[in-house]
């Protein structure tokens, strides 16, 4: 029987943050010429002879066990794969005419196919009866094109990674049929994925992708016969993964609550993996779950579902508690992390989460985001104030509007000169701005109070923005100060600066008579009043992208104003209305 790991209340940490407490973002300079050129090296030493007859081995005429699935697919497109489509947020293909080599989708729909997720889905359909035959026909599909030919787009080690544990854990469904040349070249096939995995995982990126790839390394050794020393293998290389791949309070270094909640999936169904070899999971699993799972809960809002940090928008709060139950895991929301970053602050209801980090590293995740300081905020199940979210993993957004939610202004912070804090490059990576941010905490019996600082503008303009953040004991009111701060080390000339809050799509806003303030409805929700002083407040057009990476419509409080060489402080206010 598997283990919870149960975190007592004695078991969390101070929320205090001593003062003086910095992050420093290192010098990152991404992967050097020469990484790049190895890496390259690499993925074509998979198609050499050499490489061939590494994957050599016995052919496994079954595996040990089934593992269950913790998780449940979506059974509507399961039903609709049935049908004779396959669908994946938006994008459709036609399961008659469907070939895994040539299909027009984006790089997520492809990943979703390539590393037979669909299974999940397809298996919530419909009765074994009914989706066996189409599993086998796509399991043909694959076999027939990537089956031995070794290529990047079907033999990456995240994708491998994932196919085993699908491939594993909906065995029946791709190993119902009593054709033996068939039902060996999956057997073989997999196998021969394994070796792939545990010759190549430690050259796959750190972080998520390498953690994958060892988890199917892990796998495949606890279900194929004779494959002691590969599960040896594979848990030193996972171990080893997550230990580099996270950080020491649970967060996954690309700060990306998605991959965040990815990664508990996956670990989740490692353990079960585990469980139906009747085998306990390693304290370092379990251990790794349990610090996780409290910081993945750590940047839902009161709805529960995800906040919008790094590319991901608001993934619903069902496929988040269906994680959580699937870890096994028994514990409470981060409130603070100090080395992922996320600052949590909740009280009577209301949820504010704050980013106290520096972007993550190139070398970590590509596509970074420009949002420290930056704040969401929700009140009971309705979200309030938001950022305006990323694709999530959906393909059909533009690149243009992809590069624009990277962006400050698309986060709720300040911005000086219409300037990102953190440069964005248009590979998306980034360049200089933000290395170093001060964070500061209290939670007194007046409520909790949040300090931060970065240095993001010192370069360019001679300032430091700091914010100042003050949630009630009640949380009916957050009270809010925006400073600029010459440095002293460049004197500044002074600049244009501007304060977004961008609203959650549904709130309702109307200015009040004198200009400087506003009342937020929300429906079925409470009014909140808005409030402040040091600028001007404008109402101007937004977007919030939904669960489904589609952009809505939305309003977005703006505070402008110009800083002069001596700096300057707007305050503002949200005040719960009765």
């Amino acid at each position: 029987m598997a283990r919870k790991a149960k975190l007592q209340p004695t078991d969390l940490v101070d929320d205090t943050i001593e003062p003086g407490r910095r992050m420093i973002r290192l010098e990152d300079k991404g992967q050097s010429l020469s990484d790049r050129f190895l890496g390259h090296l690499n993925r074509l030493s998979w198609r050499t002879p050499l490489h061939k007859l590494r994957l050599r081995g016995r052919h496994p005429l079954k595996l040990l066990t089934v593992p269950d699935d913790p998780l449940s697919g979506d059974a509507q497109v399961g039903a609709d794969m049935i049908a004779g489509t396959i669908r994946f947020r938006g994008e459709a293909l036609d399961m008659a005419s469907f070939n895994f080599d040539q299909a027009p989708v984006s790089p997520a729909f492809q990943h979703y196919l390539q590393s037979f997720a669909f299974l999940r889905d397809l298996a919530a359909g419909g009765s074994r009866v009914i989706t066996a035959p189409i599993a086998e026909a796509m399991m043909g599909r694959w076999l027939e094109r990537h089956g031995t030919d070794v290529t990047d787009a079907a033999w990456r080690g995240d994708i491998w990674g994932w196919r085993v544990l699908f491939m594993a854990t909906y065995a029946p469904l791709i190993l119902s049929s009593t054709h033996h040349v068939y039902r060996s070249s999956v057997l073989n096939a997999l196998a021969r994925g394994a070796r792939h995995l545990e010759r190549t995982a430690d050259k796959v990126a750190q972080g998520p992708a390498r953690i994958i790839a060892w988890a199917g390394v892990v796998a495949a050794g606890l279900l194929i016969h004779n494959n002691d020393q590969m599960l040896r293998r594979g848990e030193i290389g996972l171990a080893r993964a997550i230990a580099t791949g996270f950080s020491p309070d649970g967060g996954i270094i690309t700060r990306s609550p998605l991959e965040q909640l990815e990664m508990v999936e996956l670990l989740a169904m490692v353990r079960g993996v585990y469980d139906a070899r009747r085998q306990v999971p390693p304290e370092w699993l379990l251990d790794a779950l349990g610090k996780a799972v409290p910081a993945l809960m750590g940047v839902t809002l009161g709805d529960g579902s995800l906040s919008c940090w790094q590319g991901n928008g608001p993934v619903a709060a069902a496929r988040v508690q269906a994680a959580v139950r699937a870890s096994g895991i028994i514990a409470r929301a981060q409130r603070q992390s100090r080395e992922w970053g996320y600052q949590r602050m909740a009280a009577g209801g209301t949820v504010v989460i704050v980013d106290g980090a520096p972007p993550p590293m190139v070398r970590y995740r590509m596509a970074g985001y420009a949002s420290t300081l930056a704040l969401e905020m929700s009140d009971g199940p309705n979200r309030l104030i938001i950022n305006c979210g990323g694709p999530g993993g959906c393909g059909l957004m533009s690149a243009g509007l992809a590069d624009g939610l990277r962006t400050t202004a698309a986060h709720s912070t300040l911005i000086v000169g219409d300037s990102n804090s953190t440069a964005l490059h248009h590979d998306g990576s980034v360049g200089r701005g933000v290395a170093e941010v001060e964070l500061q905490r209290q939670e007194l019996e007046q409520g909790s109070r949040l300090e931060g600082g970065h240095d993001g503008y010192a370069r360019r303009y001679g300032f430091v923005h700091r914010r100042f953040l003050s949630l009630s004991s009640d949380g009916k009111e957050l009270r809010g100060e925006d400073v600029l701060i010459p440095t002293g080390k460049r004197r500044p000339h002074g600049a244009e600066f501007a304060i977004r809050f961008h609203l959650a799509t549904g709130v309702e806003v109307t200015t009040t008579a004198d200009g400087m303030g506003a009342l937020l409805r929300v429906h079925d929700g409470p009014l909140w009043q808005f409030r402040c002083r040091g600028g001007t407040m404008s109402v101007d057009d937004s977007i919030a992208v939904d669960a489904e990476g589609r952009p809505r419509q939305t309003r977005q409080l703006v505070i402008t104003g110009n800083a002069p060489a001596g700096g300057a402080s707007v305050s503002w206010l949200f005040r719960r209305a009765g």
